[in-house]
């Protein structure tokens, strides 16, 4: 956050403490406008239709794997791939993501 404060792409502001702080809206409206812009340039066709672009929460690399977490309001996405395919991408915690999902099975549930 931090960083896109200092790049003068969010709006920052210093708490009492002194710790920097994103108003809400200034953070809403950093997201709305970056979803709207970002279209992958690098994908010609793709059969998956549910697209969420969102921002990168978490990216955990531990052995051969590497788990990547993408917050894409409402919705959290949480996806298991390879640590080469994260290091191919140099996915990193803040970076703008799109989630494809592609599903063969569904499971519907009911609760308690």
């Amino acid at each position: 956050m931090r960083r896109w404060g200092e790049d003068g792409r969010l709006e920052l502001k210093r708490n009492k403490s002194g710790h920097f702080e994103v108003p809400g809206e200034s953070l809403a409206a950093y997201l709305t406008r970056s979803a709207e812009a970002y279209e992958p340039d690098s994908v010609m066709a793709q059969s998956a239709r549910n697209r969420l672009t969102g921002i990168v929460t978490k990216v955990e690399v531990e052995g051969l794997v590497a788990v990547v977490e993408i917050h894409a309001p409402p919705h959290r996405l949480v996806s298991m791939m390879t640590r080469e395919a994260v290091e191919e991408m140099n996915l990193t915690v803040g970076d703008l993501a799109t989630a494809a999902v592609k599903s063969t099975n569904v499971i519907v549930e009911l609760p308690g």
